[in-house]
């Protein structure tokens, strides 16, 4: 591993989750719960039928990965709380900008992928009769889920500098430790 370049399994191992979280959500807005208004032939009640719930199942598991994901990267960073401090300077600022730039898109992210699986869940399992003439069946707004997907490459491309700024601003710290602890002038004198 060189000087400051960090893991390559954990860079990998982020874009992958990553990916598969945008996939998910991408899979998610394709598959949203369309309504249709049924009538009974002996009232004149109408009732929504949705049809599958497949796309709450793609919501939830773009939910987890993403989650995988930003759980891996701030376990081996130590959520940048953690651990050695980092050396001061350019990659400690860029490492910090990146750190808060990537948790704020997480965060988006997530709101998106529960708000749009639950809402889409609720359509689905949920039906109503009304005695109504103009009666509409509700469904989740399009975009929900692409809005998700969207955070999810911008989450992903933030963690990957974090992570990459971060172990810069660790191995520049290390090597500074290194250069005072090979220092060959002696200070104190022999007792």
């Amino acid at each position: 591993m060189g000087e400051g370049k960090g893991s390559t399994l954990v860079h990998l191992l982020v874009v992958v989750l990553s990916l598969v979280a945008f996939g998910f959500a991408i899979a998610a807005e394709r598959r949203r719960s369309i309504g249709t208004i049924v009538k009974y032939d002996s009232s004149n009640a109408t009732y929504c039928v949705y049809n599958s719930d497949v796309a709450t199942g793609y919501g939830v598991g773009a939910f987890l990965f993403l989650l995988s994901s930003e759980s891996l990267l701030m376990g081996v960073t130590k959520c940048m709380c953690f651990g050695r401090p980092l050396a001061p300077g350019g990659n400690r600022a860029w490492s910090i900008i990146y750190f808060v730039s990537s948790w704020v898109t997480f965060l988006i992210a997530e709101a998106c992928l529960v708000a749009g699986a639950t809402k889409n869940a609720y359509h689905t399992k949920y039906r109503g009769m009304i005695y109504a003439q103009n009666f509409s069946c509700e469904t989740l707004r399009k975009g929900v889920f692409i809005a998700g997907a969207v955070f999810v490459v911008a989450t992903m491309i933030l963690n990957v500098y974090y992570y990459m700024y971060f172990t810069k601003a660790t191995a520049t710290q290390s090597a500074h430790k290194t250069n005072r602890a090979s220092s060959t002038v002696g200070m104190a004198g022999y007792a």
